[in-house]
């Protein structure tokens, strides 16, 4: 700064204030500190920066899974309100690896960043308390000891989905659970509740959350199974893309054979060529709300709030009557 300052013949306190967007800058001295910088190669320290005023205006988010838009989805919305007010995105991918996010979360900290927000989180979760520094932190899909949460209500989202199938005739329903993931032990909850109100056999499956073992888990349904379900719910859309995969392998036609259902109304389920009957969990508006608690957090507030938001189902082209059912309506 100083070597700019003797370069442009001005003061030092008159580069800090062009590199700080002061508007006490006239418009010609602004441009001569702006030229001479550029001249210099001269970058603001941001880490100097923030040490100075104790705020590094940036926010780091984990995602559980970079690959599944149900995260792209989230940050969208974290990333407008952040924009919003000033603040800047550092994002980490743990890739459905606790220790990776654990990792993650640890990093943020040595960075000082102002906030973590973490997405579907599979960590500990006193791995997370411990390692995130003192800096505030705000969950999305999945509450944490000590953390802010924004949550979709997942027991009455795998009610819905299954409460739609079995109203479309259904009355043999596999689910296809998201394991360990953020959600799925609700959804799973909301199936079995539902199933038994109905008076109707479970049918559970373990999957991960994943396209690739929901294709797996299908494959080895057909080989060990003769007797097969009428519709399959799948606990995210990126396990019921993998279902639609092998079925269509299998020359099994959806929806007439097998309805499908999956959960969180990502980008790619509504497309035409997929059209996949889902339960849309408000993801982008979780993503404003979660920026919303760290904005609250860092103006003062305490103590740690859970938002809960309601799902609602968006029937495609993916579920239809049974043929049982069909003959009776009609």
């Amino acid at each position: 700064m100083q070597d700019v300052a003797n370069e442009a013949g001005v003061s030092r306190a008159l580069v800090s204030l062009v590199m700080r967007d002061s508007p006490k800058v006239s418009e010609h001295r602004r441009i001569l500190v702006q030229q001479t910088a550029d001249r210099l190669g001269y970058r603001p320290n941001a880490a100097a920066r923030n040490l100075a005023q104790s705020r590094s205006n940036t926010i780091g988010v984990i995602l559980n899974d970079l690959h599944n838009p149900f995260f792209a989805d989230a940050v969208d919305g974290i990333q407008a309100e952040a924009e919003e007010h000033g603040f800047h995105l550092l994002l980490s991918s743990a890739n459905l690896n606790p220790e990776i996010e654990r990792k993650s979360m640890a990093t943020f900290a040595e960075h000082r960043m102002d906030a973590i927000i973490v997405l579907g989180s599979n960590a500990p979760h006193e791995d997370l308390v411990d390692v995130s520094g003192g800096a505030p932190v705000v969950s999305v899909g999945r509450t944490i000891r000590d953390a802010d949460a924004v949550l979709n209500d997942d027991e009455r989202g795998g009610e819905l989905a299954t409460q739609h199938l079995i109203e479309l005739g259904h009355t043999s329903i596999l689910h296809l659970d998201g394991g360990t993931g953020a959600g799925a032990d609700a959804r799973l909850r909301g199936y079995l509740q539902t199933m038994k109100e109905s008076e109707l056999q479970p049918w559970v499956i373990h999957g991960d959350y994943t396209e690739d073992t929901a294709n797996k888990a299908i494959a080895a349904l057909f080989a060990t199974t003769e007797k097969l379900p009428t519709a399959i719910f799948a606990a995210n859309d990126f396990s019921a893309v993998g279902v639609l995969e092998q079925l269509r392998s299998q020359g099994v036609s959806v929806p007439t054979d097998i309805s499908v259902v999956g959960y969180d109304n990502t980008t790619f389920a509504g497309l035409g060529h997929v059209s996949l009957t889902t339960v849309n969990q408000q993801t982008r508006q979780m993503g404003h709300l979660a920026m919303r608690c760290v904005l609250e957090r860092l103006n003062g507030r305490r103590a740690t709030v859970t938002q809960v938001l309601e799902p609602e189902l968006i029937p495609r082209r993916t579920t239809a009557a049974t043929a049982f059912n069909q003959r009776k309506l009609a």
